[in-house]
């Protein structure tokens, strides 16, 4: 599945840049541009903390329907 779509939309609607995102993570920018790009995928910590930043669900930062998963 391509989730880096998902990642760059919420990052662009919580209006944040790459190396913002990357300076509250900890981590370099280019981590952040490769999750964008489907490249590599971010762990599981740092997609609790994605959500938590672009405050919106798991689900809805990885693209799924909840639904599905009842």
């Amino acid at each position: 599945m391509e989730f880096g779509k998902y990642f760059k939309m919420y990052r662009k609607q919580a209006g944040l840049t790459q190396t913002e995102v990357a300076e509250k993570l900890h981590i370099k920018q280019s981590n952040i541009s490769d999750w964008e790009k489907n490249i590599s995928r971010p762990c599981y910590e740092y997609l609790i903390e994605l959500a938590k930043i672009y405050d919106v669900s798991l689900y809805d930062l990885l693209g799924l329907d909840e639904a599905t998963f009842r």
